[in-house]
């Protein structure tokens, strides 16, 4: 069976252009400003995300000193500390932090964005390769990034913190999300509504077997119609 491809989701929350994040983490409190009003499909994604608590318990799981740290993957979210930092050297098999989702993606707005640069403090969406990929995970950047300016959206900046950030190891936990600045009563309305979901194996597997069928059916029309005007 193929790889099954995610939705892209279009967040109900739209961002005020106030709000301010405040991450609790095994290191300390950080504080960044949200990119609302530049990038709204990335900061509501993040906000809604925060509100279900979605981001609660899971762990940092990838660094790169001077370059980033990077959390959001919910694989983490059952593993300890020693676990995830284990599996990220490739010591644990069958666990794979980094790899986990929020079973769909959201579209990528890089481009035009007049606040996407990479400095010191940066709150960054992490996608994989292809285009419109990111979801859940985010990234810290540790210092000026110019050649990530155009392959990942900057959708914040640490306000305080960066004492914080820079001593985040792998396998450090992010305690909670909490959004300060946020319009509630939308948002509350925003994380009632439902989120695309990709189709069970079953679904799957019977959408490739109607593919089948259809495809069995034209091609056996075709067939009868090259034998009824040869007749």
């Amino acid at each position: 069976m193929g790889r099954i491809e995610l939705s892209i989701y279009t967040p109900h929350y739209v961002p005020t252009g106030t709000e301010i994040a405040v991450i609790e983490t095994a290191k300390g409190t950080v504080r960044a400003e949200l990119f609302g009003c530049e990038v709204p499909v990335t900061v509501g994604n993040f906000i809604e995300l925060a509100a279900k608590g979605f981001y609660d318990n899971l762990k940092f799981h990838a660094k790169k000193p001077g370059s980033v740290v990077l959390g959001g993957c919910p694989t983490t979210r059952s593993m300890g500390p020693a676990q995830v930092l284990a599996a990220a050297q490739g010591v644990i098999r069958g666990m794979h932090p980094g790899t986990g989702d929020a079973r769909y993606t959201i579209i990528d707005e890089w481009e035009g964005n007049p606040r996407n640069v990479h400095r010191f403090g940066s709150l960054c969406m992490a996608h994989k390769s292809a285009p419109n990929s990111g979801s859940c995970q985010f990234y810290f950047s540790l210092g000026e990034q110019p050649e990530f300016d155009d392959q990942y959206t900057v959708f914040g900046q640490v306000v305080e913190g960066l004492e914080v950030i820079e001593s985040l190891a792998i396998g450090d936990a992010i305690k909670s999300v909490a959004i300060e600045g946020a319009n509630e009563e939308a948002l509350a309305a925003a994380i009632a509504q439902d989120t695309p979901r990709p189709p069970t194996p079953q679904e799957a597997l019977a959408a490739i077997e109607a593919e089948r069928a259809e495809r069995a059916a034209a091609k056996a029309a075709a067939a009868a119609e090259v034998a009824e005007a040869a007749e």
